[in-house]
């Protein structure tokens, strides 16, 4: 049975009325996530809370003996939840045009599962190497794939929060899922945009890497986050293998 320490923290930032980020960290089903509402008049705070009601409702009803199954279990909150956003549109037609995006990371055995749609991110530092596992589906990372604009004009491009991909919004789910095994020391951290779009990686890695405990290290990038302005919600969860 695989050991790990875990903490998450939201916080509405310094500019927002209202926090429509949600996170899951839930010990005794391995299962950690963030999902970050978008769509305004309250609609995002529902989004995020659907997509986290639903997938640890999917976990616990659910028994697993393998990684492939607990990654259709993955699929299938992702899945369940889209249908129950989309639902929830048609009979309050106001809230059109919510939704979120997500992150799931759901350890079992000596490997994990990762979920991903959107924006947010999820990172692992691992002996002393400081990954992105994700890649935000968005349309200034496509035109970073393409090579048509650089690192630092990703940054400050105007159109950065134009998302291609997430849940609730069409009935075709596209997602991605990443397999992997877990070894002593892994440090993960699932995170929405109000951290990353703040601070640059190389600071992520430098608060990481300290040795500090995880509510330490996770109230420095919340406050790293509002030092930078704090213009979104911020939301992190880590977890780390011992």
């Amino acid at each position: 049975m695989i050991k790990f320490l875990a903490y998450g923290q939201t916080d509405t930032g310094l500019k927002r009325t209202n926090n429509e980020d949600m996170f899951v960290v839930d010990r005794e089903l391995g299962l950690f996530l963030v999902a970050d509402g978008m769509g305004g008049a309250a609609a995002g705070e529902v989004a995020s809370r659907i997509f986290a009601e639903t997938t640890l409702s999917v976990f616990k009803n659910a028994t697993r003996h393998t990684l492939d199954e607990t990654a259709e279990l993955i699929y299938r909150s992702f899945g369940l939840a889209n249908e129950s956003i989309l639902n929830h549109i048609e009979q309050n037609p106001e809230h059109k045009g919510m939704g979120c995006t997500a992150e799931v990371l759901s350890l079992f055995g000596n490997g994990f599962v990762l979920g991903h749609i959107g924006d947010s991110r999820t990172y692992r530092l691992r002996n002393g190497k400081f990954v992105a596992l994700t890649k935000d589906h968005s349309f200034v990372q496509m035109q970073l794939d393409q090579g048509l604009i650089t690192s630092d004009e990703a940054r400050k491009h105007a159109m950065k929060h134009v998302i291609l991909r997430a849940v609730g919004i069409t009935e075709q789910l596209s997602l991605d899922i990443f397999r992997g095994e877990l070894l002593h020391g892994d440090l993960f951290l699932l995170c929405s945009d109000g951290m990353t779009d703040m601070v640059e990686d190389e600071k992520i890695h430098e608060i990481l890497s300290s040795a500090q405990d995880l509510s330490h290290k996770g109230n420095r990038l919340i406050e790293a986050a509002k030092d930078a302005g704090g213009y979104d919600n911020i939301t992190i969860v880590l977890v780390q293998i011992i």
